[in-house]
């Protein structure tokens, strides 16, 4: 398998902290629940987290997904890990690594709207609207577009491995 580097480690961390200054400012001392999306979006919410304020800002974690160890999605997503918390009437900020399909993020929503919070918003660090499946998806906050490629690195991973790459890159 061959990697090569295709969002290099300085460029997420710019964007990290553009996306950072943004979220801040457009909820503006309102408290948020940041749900970080297990294993892939754990570096990008922990990251993006550093630059939002953090009297106001929590975190809760769902584990969900339609890959597993495949390359494409099976099409049906699944809840390996719930919520611990309580998100009723709290501003909710969905922390994904990527959206293609939008089979995981439409789940989660859906899931998330059960808990009654008052806001719900998506902020992805990687988005590849080509393979988007389910159209009516609207994402509030993208770090980067990226072609139909599939990727690793700074929280994606092939089969549970490179993860821990401080670059976005494509497999070859």
């Amino acid at each position: 398998m061959s990697i090569s580097e295709m969002i290099s480690e300085q460029k997420l961390q710019e964007r990290i902290a553009e996306l950072g200054g943004q979220i801040k400012a457009d909820y503006n001392g309102k408290e948020i629940t940041l749900i970080g999306s297990l294993k892939g979006g754990v570096m990008f919410m922990v990251d993006l987290s550093k630059h939002l304020d953090p009297a106001t800002t929590e975190f809760e974690f769902v584990e969900a997904s339609s890959y597993g160890d495949a390359k494409e999605s099976s099409g049906e997503v699944k809840l390996s890990k719930g919520l611990s918390g309580k998100l009723e009437g709290k501003h909710v900020l969905i922390v994904e690594d990527i959206i293609d399909t939008g089979l995981t993020l439409g789940f989660l929503i859906d899931h998330l709207k059960t808990f009654k919070p008052a806001s719900i918003k998506i902020c992805v660090m990687l988005n590849k609207p080509e393979k988007r499946a389910i159209k009516n998806i609207d994402v509030d906050y993208i770090g980067f577009d990226i072609a139909n490629e599939f990727v690793v690195g700074y929280g994606l991973d092939y089969k549970g491995k490179y993860r821990n790459l401080r670059y976005i890159g494509s497999v070859k």
